[in-house]
């Protein structure tokens, strides 16, 4: 009665196993000797199948003839003689086809791994086939060592493909109506199809991960080891919640302990190691971020908070390299944004990396706008890309372009902007309305599509939102704008990412909408710590009138403010009233106060002393108005200058540090806190 039992048990799990074909098909060659290798290493995270894969070779190998000898790494003494001990059947004789040894759980004989290699499995009859599988890579004198690498196969368990997940579900009772938002949601995994099936047999159908609780605490304790402490548990975390990480994340959030746990979370069996970093397989990520989310609101936010601020630091930086990496970065955290399916169906196709254009990508450019926008809209594009070839960013591929943005920098040759009425209804509302002022510049991003499915065209999304934010948060803006043929796809993102200024137009027979924001009332800092919010809120809308700035400063009017500041630069009261409070000056990522307008000042008066031949200019603003004497007479006896002296050196010092401040306050220089000054 057992043995049927156990054969109907067998015959059902046969029926519901789906994929692996190339494993098995691996496993079978073994088998029949049409194959080198005699010792297989599957491994990957929990709940990816491995054991299902297992009890398959089990099967089969029973079927050709076999003898199995099956021992679970959970359930042996993890010692050699307890293994020796449990492997011993291998050893007895056998006519015919040789034995087959399948160990599951080999990651907790890690133990005894190098006397498994060197002594066990080598003594092992010739005829064996030998299967390993846990959720470790082999250790590398597997891989390495000739002899082993001759008879050794590593068989990676990976996700299963969509048609396989459908099956899964289908195998497990799921409505034919269910199926596909339920593999959506489960990314391939087949511990969490189950469940989800489960669940959707008994109950409700989840929309996603957050919207079943106890089916994340399951997994959640089922896919990842447990973290030794605190710190390898906010390892985790940020692990889960950034696209990649990297070392120098982990130090940023855990200072000296980050080489330590940075040497743990690199070979946890759920994260791959990528060129620039580590990140986990979708579906851990989802479940480690949304079990976070859950358990510690207050640790998920710091993790978010931590991830915020360095990016911003990174796109700020003067490494080109690093700037497009955290553009791509930043992209993820967005989740909860109108956004998010597209990201996650351009993960699905590979990950498209953004790259300045060059001359040989412009005729796939130039064929996408004509295909979907006409050649009147081509020819146009063609124009600008002659002009501002700069401005181009690419999606390549081995084809030519998957996706492109081309943006447009204002002023420009008016030639290129008579005709196109696109343009000119954004340039006509800045200009009347807040107009740029000198050094300022608009940005339109008056093309962009990929070469699939146009403007919602996974790729688009991406070559957009990147090269955007590279230019909005390095170039000296004062608007910036975004034309598109489909607002009904782009709409919600735009009023997610607070462009509420919305205008309508008409060209070559196309309706175009574009949708806008004034740099100067939004700052790029401020506009950057509004989305920190809404990637854990998922609010969208216009910015809340507190995170506005008043209408900029015209430069005269800036050059009084600054005046007066000078004054009042040790009375943080009246600096509070100051014009410049609603200025960049008076801001960084902590909001707007006297004391960054005064930081600021100084940083400037610091740098203006640092200049060649700025020496003396730096001597009368600091004796002046920082480490100020009692009147101008004063302070002219202390620089041991005659007064008409000292009076056309303050002027001249004046007149440089309102350059200089100015050229902050639109964005052409970067001020940080020491003594250099970034020029973009």
């Amino acid at each position: 009665m057992a043995e049927d039992l156990a054969r109907i048990v067998d015959a059902a799990r046969t029926r519901a196993f789906v994929g692996r074909a190339a494993e098995l098909d691996c496993f079978d060659a073994a088998l029949a000797g049409r194959a080198p290798y005699r010792v297989l290493f599957v491994h990957g995270a929990g709940g990816l199948g491995k054991t299902a894969l297992v009890h398959q070779f089990r099967v089969r190998a029973e079927a050709a003839g076999h003898r199995v000898v099956q021992v679970d790494g959970e359930d042996v003494d993890g010692s050699r003689e307890g293994l020796r001990t449990a492997v011993s059947p291998v050893r007895a004789p056998v006519s015919g086809a040789g034995p087959v040894l399948l160990v599951d759980g080999y990651e907790r004989l890690a133990a005894v791994d190098s006397w498994v290699r060197n002594e066990l499995v080598g003594s092992l009859p010739a005829g064996v086939v030998v299967v390993l599988a846990g959720r470790n890579p082999p250790e590398p004198p597997w891989r390495t060592d000739p002899g082993w690498r001759a008879v050794v196969e590593c068989l990676p368990m990976k996700v299963l493909d969509p048609v396989d997940s459908e099956r899964l579900l289908e195998h497990a009772g799921v409505p034919d109506g269910r199926r596909a938002r339920l593999a959506g949601i489960g990314r391939g995994h087949p511990l969490t199809l189950a469940m989800l099936a489960d669940a959707a047999v008994s109950g409700e159908l989840p929309e996603d991960l957050a919207d079943a609780p106890d089916l994340v605490a399951a997994l959640a304790t089922r896919l990842v080891d447990e973290a030794p402490d605190d710190d390898h548990a906010l390892a985790m975390a940020l692990c889960a919640h950034t696209w990649l990480t990297t070392q120098d994340l982990v130090e940023e959030l855990l200072g000296r302990r980050a080489p330590e746990v940075w040497a743990w979370l690199e070979t946890r069996p759920w994260v791959t190691r990528g060129t620039y970093g580590v990140y986990p397989h979708d579906l851990v990520r989802e479940v480690l971020d949304a079990d976070l989310r859950r358990r510690s609101p207050a640790t998920y936010r710091r993790v978010n908070r931590a991830l915020h601020l360095h990016s911003w630091t990174a796109l700020r930086s003067g490494d080109e390299g690093e700037r497009r990496l955290w553009a791509h970065q930043k992209l993820f955290l967005h989740r909860r944004s109108p956004l998010a399916e597209s990201f996650w169906t351009m993960r699905q196709r590979g990950t498209g990396i953004v790259t300045p254009g060059c001359a040989e990508h412009h005729p796939a450019v130039l064929e996408i706008v004509e295909r979907f926008e006409g050649r009147e809209t081509a020819d146009l594009a063609a124009r600008w890309l002659a002009a501002q070839p700069e401005n181009l960013s690419v999606v390549p591929s081995t084809a030519g372009v998957d996706a492109f943005a081309l943006h447009t920098m204002h002023p420009a040759d008016p030639e290129l902007v008579n005709g196109d009425p696109v343009i000119q209804v954004a340039l006509d509302t800045v200009a009347r309305t807040a107009p740029a002022r000198p050094g300022e510049q608009i940005d339109i991003a008056r093309f962009f599509g990929g070469a699939a499915e146009n403007q919602r065209d996974p790729y688009a999304v991406v070559v957009g939102s990147v090269s955007s934010t590279l230019l909005w948060t390095t170039r000296p803006l004062a608007w910036a704008f975004v034309a598109t043929t489909d607002p009904d796809f782009w709409g919600p993102v735009f009023r997610y990412l607070a462009l509420t200024t919305e205008l309508h137009t008409e060209f070559a027979g196309r309706d175009y909408t574009l949708y806008g924001v004034d740099w100067r009332r939004l700052t790029p800092e401020r506009w950057f710590d509004l989305l920190g919010e809404r990637e854990l809120t998922g609010e969208t809308g216009p910015a809340p009138e507190h995170v506005l700035l008043p209408p900029p400063l015209s430069r005269d009017r800036f050059a009084e403010s600054l005046r007066g500041a000078l004054h009042d630069l040790h009375q943080p009261d009246r600096l509070r009233a100051n014009a410049l409070m609603g200025s960049r000056l008076a801001t960084d990522l902590d909001g707007v106060s006297p004391t960054r307008l005064r930081a600021t000042i100084l940083t400037g008066v610091r740098h203006v002393a640092h200049e060649p031949r700025g020496e003396s200019a730096g001597r009368v603003l600091d004796r002046t108005y920082v480490h100020a004497a009692r009147t101008q007479e004063a302070a002219a006896e202390v620089l041991d200058l005659p007064f008409s002296t000292y009076r056309r050196h303050l002027a001249r010092a004046h007149e440089r540090l309102t350059d200089l401040l100015w050229a902050v306050e639109i964005g052409e220089v970067r001020l940080p806190s020491g003594q250099e000054v970034s020029n973009e």
